[in-house]
């Protein structure tokens, strides 16, 4: 009876449009008065949830990449993927696609990913001559390379849901899946277009290239930085985030010269209301997340998906198809908290490594952000492409296959997301 009240509340409040921090919240506080406890127990799990060092990092992270948004660091990474793959045919989708992966690298956000490119790409592709839905769909399904290659805050979120992973170990296992996603899609965005008849762009020539290269380069060490940073040992990953937004202003403000005041108090706004929302979501996560451990849900849950199959083949597809269908309907950030705590113990009793498993769970909720009904980075996409969301469903198919390929790599494949950080282990 405490997990159906529990439950029902929390979806209660989804349904009626309350904010996810706040349904997870309200539901802790009736579950802990319908259990007896004293309410001041509940404060302790929201106050524990974010008393970790480790999260300071998120926003330095979050301000970076604003900065990096306002300054002008996403037009000229724009330029140097251009410059170095825009000749192919369709080659603005393949532009779109590497651009993803190069500020998604640094700006850790997918969302902000979407914004940000799709703003400078989807109206140059249309007068180029591409369909306005064949722009949003590279542009939304791209945009994860964000939470996969690091760095990454929901990296972050997951390593202190799962009891304190070396973050380190995780941004160096979401490199390989993260470009492996971005070639899958890549040749999809060149399929379509060949079967589409899009336009090859000129090739602009090495000079042009190299010079795109040398303007890019000052944005691009903001991600040596900060990955740099946390891989040497040399800086914490709170500290390399500080480093990071630090040198992300002197680059926009002194090198490129493009960051004002006006757009410097943007994004002190933006990363400010981000970090609230994401600590209250931590923080009401935590006392949720005491809850189902208090009634026992990952031993039950551990015990009905082994009811079904022994298989780790049947029993990883099960997690995957789980993780995308409830990243349709959640939060990311949420699901990150909530999930972790009840899948992981079945991950870790059939011997899969936590690092790998975080990696399949920021693919299957980072596809989430992409899909109907609640894909924030569909829903973006969508506003700045001036397109409806039903065109853009009907054919954004092939993209979802595209990672789902790279996903099913990664599930079955140890080693796509392993051998990085084994290699430089040794």
């Amino acid at each position: 009876m405490g997990l159906v009240l529990l439950f029902g509340v929390f979806f209660l409040g989804l349904i009626a449009g309350v904010p996810v921090a706040f349904c997870l919240g309200i539901a802790s506080v009736v579950g802990f008065l319908y259990e007896g406890l004293p309410l001041f127990i509940a404060f302790q799990r929201i106050v524990s949830g974010i008393s970790v060092f480790s999260l300071l990092a998120i926003p330095f992270f979050i301000f970076a990449g604003e900065l990096m948004l306002q300054g002008g660091i996403a037009a000229r990474l724009v330029r140097l993927a251009s410059s170095a793959v825009g000749w192919m045919r369709g080659g603005l989708g393949v532009v779109n696609v590497a651009s993803s992966m190069l500020f998604g690298g640094i700006s850790g956000s997918a969302v902000a990913d979407t914004s940000a490119l799709g703003s400078i790409l989807m109206p140059v592709m249309k007068e180029k001559g591409y369909d306005s839905d064949y722009a949003v769909n590279v542009t939304v399904t791209s945009s994860i390379a964000g939470v996969v290659i690091p760095p990454s805050h929901n990296m972050i979120l997951y390593a202190v849901a799962a009891g304190g992973l070396p973050i380190s170990q995780l941004f160096l296992a979401g490199v390989i899946p993260g470009v492996l996603m971005c070639l899958c899609l890549a040749v999809v965005a060149w399929l379509v277009a060949v079967r589409r008849g899009y336009p090859a762009e000129p090739f602009p020539g090495l000079s042009s290239l190299m010079v795109s290269f040398i303007v890019a380069l000052p944005g691009l060490f903001t991600a040596v930085i900060i990955v740099g940073g946390v891989l040497s040992g040399i800086m914490t990953v709170t500290e390399s985030g500080a480093f990071g937004a630090i040198y992300a202003i002197v680059v926009t403000a002194l090198v490129y010269r493009e960051l004002t005041w006006q757009n410097f108090k943007q994004a002190v706004l933006v990363s400010v209301r981000t970090t609230a929302m994401v600590m209250i979501l931590v923080a009401c996560a935590s006392a949720f997340a005491y809850l189902l451990t208090l009634n026992r849900v990952p031993d039950m849950l551990a015990g009905f998906v082994l009811s079904i199959s022994e298989s780790e083949f049947v029993i990883l597809l099960l997690l995957n198809l789980t993780l995308l269908v409830l990243g349709m309907v959640m939060d990311m950030a949420a699901l990150i908290l909530i999930t972790t705590p009840i899948f992981l113990p079945i991950i870790v009793d059939m011997g899969m490594s936590p690092v790998q498993f975080g990696i399949i769970i920021m693919m299957n909720l980072g596809l989430g952000l992409t899909t109907p009904p609640v894909g924030a980075c569909l829903f973006v996409g969508c506003v700045v492409g001036e397109e409806r969301i039903e065109n853009v469903v009907k054919t954004i198919w092939p993209f979802y296959l595209a990672i789902l390929v790279a996903l099913m790599l990664v599930t079955y494949v140890p080693q796509v997301s392993l051998w990085l950080p084994t290699l430089l282990q040794q």
